[in-house]
């Protein structure tokens, strides 16, 4: 038997020289491979569940979508099984995340929530957009590469000239009117005793799909023409005619045309901004008011130095928001003069060209110039957002 000095993990040779015991190290090797094992295992798994679970969430839809069980039942099993299935997905995507190491979990957690959003919106944002970018430097079939011939169509043809005034005219007069209006319904509802009931007439009109805000103004401006036996139906020309007017073919006259679509905007998009804004006013603090009243503020003084700059950022999100809504508008036009009389917009010209002139090219170019035209609005959004954050 050695003696206790050669008992341990070293042995140690006249000169100072040491030589770790093969046992000990063989052992510790063992344990950082174990540990590696471990940890590589558990992100494996932690991909390898949600994965399976998404493949059984869709083996599921194909089997509900051919099943040939009563309507009823394939809607009420897809409504629990979808919304089961996908909360299902969360929780054992989430659970098998956060049995990995804390540095992991902290690493991989987010992207457990954040991720199948991202993935959705690249696949049905991000990979269109540059599908769309290739297809704008191609002639109308996409079989050939024509430079940025579409391009140079899409800012030197009248009609899409015509489409850019138009488009700013519902950009300018529509937003100031929409945000106008609704920053002063705000105002003046809050110091009625029938608020809430004010605020929901002029709200109404958002829960009203743009499609069907069209039809029922295209009522308010039919024109029948003159003649014999013609009697006007709509609502518009009845009232000039009792008013002992003419009636006129409100939709036929350009640019007028223009400022009476515009209307069903401002219709539309009031209600939204004051309901937006009013929830901003009523997070002014009363004594900051009271104070500037006391102090012999008068209300317009009030309102131009306190509740103005206080809903600043409210009101860029409202107006970014219409803004955006105004240069990509479709339905109204759509409905109302299909873009005739002078009544024509940008995304009304891009549905033209693809699905009635069959023109893939110009199409794709006039989309990627609506996106270019947005996109800046939307910047401006988020760095004012961003601003404010920071002031938080």
């Amino acid at each position: 038997m050695f003696p206790a000095p050669f008992q341990s993990d070293s042995i140690r040779f006249p000169g100072g020289t040491t030589m770790q015991n093969s046992q000990g190290k063989s052992s510790g090797s063992t344990g950082i491979i174990g540990g590696l094992a471990a940890t590589l295992g558990r992100i494996l798994i932690s991909f390898f569940v949600p994965v399976l679970t998404f493949l059984v969430l869709w083996w599921v839809f194909i089997f509900l979508r051919d099943s040939e069980a009563p309507q009823i039942v394939i809607v009420l099993v897809a409504i629990i099984w979808g919304v089961g299935g996908v909360a299902l997905l969360y929780v054992v995507s989430n659970w098998f995340v956060e049995q990995l190491p804390n540095i992991w979990t902290r690493r991989l957690q987010p992207f457990v929530y954040v991720g199948p959003a991202v993935v959705i919106m690249g696949w049905y944002l991000a990979v269109p957009v540059l599908r769309t970018l290739v297809l704008s430097f191609k002639d109308d079939i996409g079989a050939k590469w024509i430079g940025f011939d579409n391009y140079v169509f899409a800012f030197t043809d009248r009609i899409m000239l015509e489409t850019f005034r138009n488009n700013l005219l519902w950009m300018i007069i529509g937003t100031s009117f929409s945000v106008g209006l609704g920053l002063l319904i705000a105002v003046l509802a809050d110091r009625t005793r029938l608020e809430s009931f004010y605020k929901a007439i002029i709200f109404t009109p958002m829960a009203i799909s743009f499609v069907g805000a069209g039809v029922i103004w295209k009522f308010v401006y039919t024109y029948k023409g003159e003649g014999v036996g013609i009697e006007e139906i709509g609502l518009l020309n009845a009232v000039v005619l009792a008013l002992g007017g003419q009636s006129q073919p409100w939709l036929s006259m350009p640019p007028w045309n223009n400022l009476f679509l515009i209307v069903i905007m401002i219709w539309l998009q009031t209600g939204y901004a004051m309901v937006v804004i009013s929830s901003a006013i009523k997070g002014i603090p009363l004594e900051l008011l009271e104070a500037a009243r006391i102090d012999g503020a008068t209300e317009v003084q009030a309102f131009f130095k306190i509740i103005i700059p206080y809903i600043k950022g409210t009101l860029i999100t409202v107006i970014t928001t219409i803004v955006i809504f105004s240069l990509k508008l479709f339905d109204i036009v759509r409905v109302m003069t299909g873009g005739n009389n002078g009544t024509n917009v940008i995304a009304n010209e891009f549905y033209l060209q693809r699905f009635t002139y069959g023109n893939t090219g110009r199409a794709s170019a006039i989309a990627i110039v609506l996106l270019i035209a947005v996109i800046p609005v939307i910047v401006n959004n988020l760095r004012e957002f961003n601003k404010e954050r920071r002031a938080f």
